[in-house]
């Protein structure tokens, strides 16, 4: 392992910011697109708009799309320090993957109706 100063990363400043943004443009796009399934049907509520949730829009999405452009350029940020270029690039795609997989396993917003409709007898 090769040994760094602080701020030296053995690659250019401008490649490294270069990584950066696509890093963050990267999460968040992944994040959309974990995000953008999961939660149309409560951005369209079902039958009649019932079950309609626009926190989803406003809460979830912003969150979804900060923690996507942040989880990749933490990891970087800590991996450029220890290890060479490509390695920490390698770390914050994996520290991406395993971010949106905790996503898909623990977010799930409402995905059918109120059970309130199949009440036998009604």
């Amino acid at each position: 392992m090769r040994e760094n100063t602080p701020g030296q990363s053995g690659i250019k400043p401008m490649s490294e910011r270069q990584a950066r943004y696509f890093l963050a443009s990267l999460g968040a796009a992944i994040g959309l697109a974990v995000w953008a399934p999961r939660a149309a049907f409560s951005i369209d509520g079902g039958f009649e708009g019932h079950a309609r949730d626009l926190s989803v829009v406003f809460v979830d999405l912003p969150l979804i799309l900060l923690g996507g452009a942040l989880v990749p350029l933490l990891s970087w940020s800590l991996a450029i320090r220890r290890v060479p270029p490509w390695a920490a690039a390698v770390a914050a795609m994996a520290a991406l993957a395993l971010g949106a997989w905790g996503l898909t396993e623990w977010w799930t917003p409402r995905q059918h109706p109120d059970p309130g409709y199949d009440i036998p007898g009604m």
